[in-house]
């Protein structure tokens, strides 16, 4: 095959630009430069240089936005800067309890902007820009860790291939927002009505579907749009670059990012109370779905100051419209006992459509509330759903009530296991306290089974409640002991699907320690804060031995995680739970600890503070780390007084220069291997 002539490598380059420039003035400014006709044209003039000159291919071409082959699976990854969730606010009232409580942490701040956005009813996702080029674009997923979906990424126009710049920085994390246009989602789902198709509930749901589809050319069909919204420049504090959230959008646009239009910047809380106001009605005018406004505090240094809660950046809030509300009449009230012992009472409700879904039930919360509401059986109520997440009921239209009802009674006994009911003194929810229960059992073992705990796959509610009704399973660790000739015997259950259950139970027993924390079902400990919780006690008899102040004081995790984690920990028949489930081969130990590991093992660099800086000549940032929390160091983001080593590459930055102040030890990669190798440094 011939290669390429410098006047054909040329062509290619112009070709390039040239669409670039034509994508860029249509998807991004809403100001197309170029007749479709003609840069169908183009494209296939370049589409055919490319076929025949494959070596002139390169990542950031406009060809390259589609790719040929078909996504086997998603891989998940670990973000390099968490996603974290927002604060919601339903109203203005707590919206300005909100900006009182920043107030209180940083109270000599007087003069202060705010930033406010349209809440974009799609789907979040993060992508990483290399010199200038997309390297990776990755789902939020739960915030730690997200699936890598680059090649549908590739397919949303209004997504550049490479920035707009002619010296990028080395690193770029840009997060926005995935989202399909209303009109877009209508022409998808009549497509979808005149062959038979299941239609999307809402335009988020089609998004976030969208960007999981296998084939990345189905992606490109459905017209994807994508706002950016926030970025981060890694390992720079060059002051040329944004220091501001709203030096941050421009920044943004400039480089070649779709950002919304309709932002402001605001110089109080009447400011965004106006904004919020001029977009309650006008925003249902707009091309795209938006549910809500985001409001971020302008300036960096002050959301540095304000850092962030165990779930929430305390620099930003979502301040939510008013959640589509619907009437239906209740057909009956009953309670439902959960995993943790608490009886919820909830309305179940004739049918009715409900932001994009069919709703039949509502949570009634607790007593308390039952009584405000003074919900009876035929009430037509006023449901919503709060956070746009649960249904609930919000009012009663007492003047539609039928003659003769009569106020609901919380019963007085579990109606799972007949054991008296109790409330506990300052608690709103009433609670069974009876291990034993058959719901609390039920709601355990589905827990312990669920996708983000074991991951038993096989193991639903259904084969759950048939293992407890025929007495084969009483806590936990029974379902390690369950043979697959029990299984098969029960009723819908053959010798195939019982194999093939038993070899699921087997194999969770590789599942990692943060997942059987997580399993175990403790008050307050989410997924996210189990593998905070297994980062930092690598063992269970390291966490079973914290105490209060020790946990409280790991980074995420507040007083009242610790407080139940602490509890949980002091009660003998858990405890007996966690050994048994050690001898049948579960994970209570992080992969890098030894089984002689213990809290009082001497490690290289226990107690010790390390920050890094610059580019180490061998090592990754990440293996880095991973080196020096294995040997028992501890590694932060920031030089401060606290602060024992700081490792410094090439290119090392303004830490460099705060740790020559604070008089920190600097070390070579060379001398931080020897340290962790126990030997003195060179």
């Amino acid at each position: 095959m011939a290669s390429a002539t410098p006047e054909i490598q040329q062509r290619v380059e112009q070709l390039r630009s040239e669409l670039q420039k034509a994508s860029y003035a249509y998807y991004v400014l809403d100001n197309p430069i170029m007749e479709d006709a003609v840069y169908d044209q183009l494209y296939r003039e370049l589409e055919n240089l490319e076929t025949q000159y494959p070596e002139l291919i390169t990542p950031d071409s406009p060809t390259q936005r589609v790719g040929d082959k078909l996504s086997e699976q998603f891989t998940s990854v670990k973000h390099h800067i968490p996603l974290y969730s927002l604060e919601n606010a339903f109203n203005l009232e707590e919206f300005t309890r909100w900006q009182e409580r920043w107030q209180r942490i940083a109270p000599e701040t007087k003069q202060f902007e705010y930033v406010c956005e349209l809440k974009i009813d799609g789907s979040a996702i993060a992508l990483t820009y290399e010199n200038g080029l997309l390297v990776r674009g990755v789902t939020r997923g739960d915030g730690v860790v997200g699936e890598e979906i680059t090649q549908n990424i590739k397919t949303i126009r209004s997504i550049p291939l490479r920035l707009q710049s002619d010296h990028p920085p080395a690193r770029v994390e840009v997060r926005g927002e995935a989202f399909l246009p209303v009109e877009e989602f209508e022409r998808i789902n009549q497509e979808k009505a005149a062959t038979g198709e299941s239609l999307f509930a809402n335009p988020r749901n089609a998004a976030a579907g969208t960007l999981r589809q296998l084939d990345p050319k189905i992606v490109d069909r459905r017209r994807l749009q994508f706002f950016a919204y926030t970025l981060y420049i890694v390992d720079t504090e060059n002051q040329s670059y944004p220091q501001t959230q709203w030096e941050s959008l421009e920044f943004l646009q400039k480089i070649g990012f779709l950002v919304n239009p309709n932002r402001k910047l605001c110089q109080s809380l009447e400011d965004v109370e106006q904004y919020y106001q001029h977009w309650d009605t006008r925003r249902r005018n707009l091309p795209y779905m938006t549910d809500g406004v985001v409001v971020k505090i302008n300036d960096y240094d002050l959301q540095k100051q304000l850092g962030f809660t165990q779930k929430f950046p305390r620099w930003a809030i979502a301040l939510k419209y008013a959640a589509e509300e619907a009437p239906t009449r209740v057909k009956n009230i009953t309670v439902n006992v959960g995993r943790t012992g608490a009886v919820t009472p909830m309305a179940i409700m004739e049918p009715v459509q409900l932001a994009g879904t069919t709703v039949q039930k509502a949570t009634l919360h607790n007593s308390d509330r039952v009584a405000q509401l003074d919900i009876r059986v035929g009430d037509t109520v006023i449901i919503r759903k709060a956070g746009e997440i649960i249904p609930e009921v919000v009012r009663v239209i007492s003047e539609l009530r039928p003659a003769n009802t009569q106020p609901y009674q919380m019963p007085t006994h579990c109606p799972e296991c007949n054991s008296t009911l109790v409330r506990p003194k300052g608690e709103a929810v009433t609670r069974c306290v009876n291990s034993s229960c058959p719901a609390i059992l039920r709601g355990s073992l589905v827990h312990w089974c669920s996708r983000d705990a074991l991951d038993i796959r096989g193991l639903g509610e259904k084969v759950v409640i048939l293992l407890i009704e025929n007495e084969l399973v009483k806590s936990i660790v029974d379902l390690y002991g369950l043979k697959a000739e029990q299984i098969a015997s029960l009723e819908r259950m053959g010798t195939k699907s019982a194999n093939n259950l038993v070899n699921a139970i087997n194999k969770s027993k590789q599942q990692p320690w943060s997942r059987v924390l997580y399993g175990l079902g403790i008050r307050y400990v989410g997924n996210v804060t189990a593998k905070i919780l297994t980062d930092n006690f690598p063992t269970v008899e390291q966490l079973s031995r914290a105490s209060f102040a020790s946990l409280e004081s790991v980074y995420g995790i507040g007083s009242e995680i610790a407080q139940s984690v602490s509890d949980w920990f002091k009660i003998e028949a858990n405890l007996t739970l966690v050994k048994q489930l050690q001898q049948a081969g579960l994970q209570f130990e992080t992969a890098t600890v030894t089984k002689n590991t213990s809290e009082s093992t001497p490690t290289p660099l226990k107690g010790k503070t390390f920050v890094i800086t610059g580019t180490l000549p061998s090592l990754k940032r990440n293996e880095a780390q991973q080196l020096i929390e294995e040997a028992g160091g501890k590694v932060t983001g920031s030089v401060s007084a606290k602060t024992d080593y700081l490792v410094v590459g090439e290119d090392a930055g303004s830490k460099l220069a705060k740790a020559q102040q604070l008089g920190i030890i600097q070390l070579s990669e060379e001398a931080l291997l020897a340290m962790i190798q126990g030997k003195n440094p060179p």
